[in-house]
């Protein structure tokens, strides 16, 4: 009897008996056969299962527990028990916390709603994956993005000036004979003395040693790139991590897309038929990843030889078309600037037109031109379906980047005009020059291209033509290109994210008919997580390009401010 009487604490380890982690708190392993265990008897005899303090793990949801229906009732009762036995006023504090989640909740959920363009992106998101949806949100969130720029401007810069006024030699603004419509494309004559270029600001009235349109100015410019960057930043580090814990747990998530991901509150067909695609498509790019990577496990060493060669061979290719771009832009930039001032002589307007904009058209024409030659050839290195895209992407953002940084290097160098205004007319007219290209793409080429599609299906130049898809890798690269012009161009052409935004709400609207009128849907999905990283960590790119330019030119130049001190 002596033996069977067996003291079951003298069996606990002290580490066992001293974890912070309590039986109660771990409701993973509350089953009744965990409670019929003989240590578990010998704490309850003891009490100390009451006295355990309770972790966080204690507060985790009932719902996020992997556990049946009837072991999650009786986590409930247990946990209702021991809140009963510490303390009588935590149930309702229990209670009122509970109901300020679903408060909190719901009010996130109608604030969610009230954001611009949420049925466009849920309609677009059901007809061609969360990877083209990606694309609208990230273009909402820089419209967003300019609009505080605009709102920075007002308060630091525009403000001021227009309630204290310039400085008494300033001369009044209006449209001389010398003007004409051909300004608003140059940046020059009226446009070139207005409130959009650098000149115009001037000291004025605001005179005090410590406020002064000199100090609003710079401030105001720094605002806008610190803030900018504190944002960007922000977006990158949480979806990194987002993406992090969707690569680790991402088995997780597809049994609950398959058991759990139905909306049972859908009362509407159309509601209905977008969920399934968003369902569907979602496991579509699944399936196709988890197809490449048995296939890639199959690989033999020759194979992976002959591959590594491919590759090395298709980066050399990648390079000699970087550098022969970057060969042309030099030329384009140096015509553009040797023939500026005769082109005004003699001259058709047209002509001079051309060589103000031979630059845009050439860095355009290499835009255009080069990334879908790079996308196709990530399809002969064997990536997986995201590595391809992103591929793509790191080789076509650095030659936007790369060519948009020499195009400004040769201005800066090269003119001898004043640089303020000059490099705010180049920052203007490739802000210009982007959206008259959107703007001709989408109903120019592509309209016309799904017209003749669509009536004379059979004929050689439809079938030529073939299919259109919305490649959203080379799209999000016109947005991060843009976005750079915008913040290097702020210093110099302070109403620069006034027009971005209006270009940018244009374009959001000219992508959606271009997307569900022109586009059909990828069979090739790719997956959201990993694309909104890749495209805030562009964005952060362009940032630091544009915070480099600025300094680079504020150190190379310092008589920059002497214009303040008129």
């Amino acid at each position: 009897m002596e033996e069977r009487n067996t003291n079951f604490m003298r069996l606990l380890s002290d580490r066992s008996t001293g974890s912070t982690l309590s039986l109660n708190s771990n409701e993973y392993y509350q089953t009744e056969i965990f409670d019929q265990l003989p240590s578990v008897h010998a704490q309850l005899s003891h009490g100390q299962l009451s006295r355990a303090p309770r972790d966080k793990a204690s507060t985790v949801p009932l719902r996020n527990l992997v556990m049946c229906m009837q072991g999650k009732r009786d986590a409930r009762d247990r946990r209702m028990r021991q809140i009963s036995d510490n303390d009588f006023q935590e149930p309702w504090r229990r209670r009122q916390s509970i109901n300020r989640k679903r408060v909190w909740s719901y009010m996130r959920g109608a604030i969610a709603g009230l954001l611009p363009w949420q049925h466009m992106l849920h309609a677009i998101e059901g007809r061609y994956g969360v990877g083209v949806k990606a694309y609208f949100v990230f273009l909402r969130y820089l419209i967003f993005l300019n609009l505080l720029h605009c709102a920075l401007v007002w308060g630091f810069i525009l403000g001021p000036t227009m309630i204290y006024g310039r400085s008494n030699d300033s001369e009044p603004l209006r449209f001389g004979g010398n003007d004409s419509v051909l300004d608003f494309f140059l940046g020059s004559g009226y446009l070139d003395r207005s409130p959009v270029f650098f000149g115009f600001y001037t000291r004025g009235s605001l005179n005090f040693p410590c406020l002064n349109t000199p100090l609003l100015y710079v401030t105001g410019i720094f605002t806008i790139i610190i803030l900018s960057l504190i944002m960007v930043v922000r977006r990158t580090t949480v979806g990194y991590k987002h993406t992090w814990m969707l690569g680790k747990h991402y088995s997780i998530n597809v049994s609950y897309k398959i058991f759990c991901g139905w909306d049972f509150t859908i009362q509407y067909p159309a509601a209905a038929t977008l969920k399934h695609s968003f369902i569907r498509n979602d496991l579509k790019l699944f399936l196709y990843e988890q197809t490449f990577s048995m296939r890639r496990a199959q690989w033999t060493l020759g194979q992976r030889m002959r591959l590594f060669l491919l590759r090395f061979i298709l980066n050399l290719v990648v390079l000699s078309l970087l550098g022969g771009a970057f060969c042309l832009i030099y030329f384009a930039t140096i015509i553009s600037q040797r023939d500026w001032q005769r082109s005004n002589l003699y001259l058709s307007t047209l002509v001079s037109l051309l060589l103000h904009y031979l630059p845009p058209i050439t860095m355009t024409f290499a835009n255009l031109v080069l990334p879908l030659i790079f996308r196709k050839i990530s399809s002969f290195e064997d990536y997986s379906p995201t590595i391809q895209d992103n591929t793509t992407l790191v080789r076509s953002i650095f030659l936007k980047l790369a060519s948009l940084g020499i195009y400004l290097y040769f201005v800066i160098t090269t003119t001898s005009q004043t640089r303020e205004n000059l490099l705010g007319r180049e920052m203007y007219k490739l802000c210009i020059f982007n959206f008259l290209i959107t703007f001709s793409t989408t109903f120019l080429l592509n309209y016309p291209r799904k017209l003749v599609q669509e009536k004379y299906p059979s004929s050689l130049l439809a079938r030529l033509s073939g299919e259109q898809h919305f490649l959203v890798p080379l799209n999000v690269l016109d947005l991060v290109y843009i976005q750079t012009v915008y913040w290097v161009g702020v210093y110099y052409c302070p109403l620069l994210p006034l027009i971005g935004t209006v270009t940018l709400v244009v374009t959001i609207y000219i992508k959606k008919f271009q997307v569900l009128r022109c586009c059909v849907a990828e069979r090739r999905m790719i997956r959201a997580s990993s694309s909104s990283v890749l495209f805030h960590f562009m964005l952060l790119l362009g940032l630091l390009m544009a915070a480099a330019t600025l300094g680079f030119n504020l150190y190379q130049y310092k008589h920059m401010y002497s214009l303040f001190l008129l």
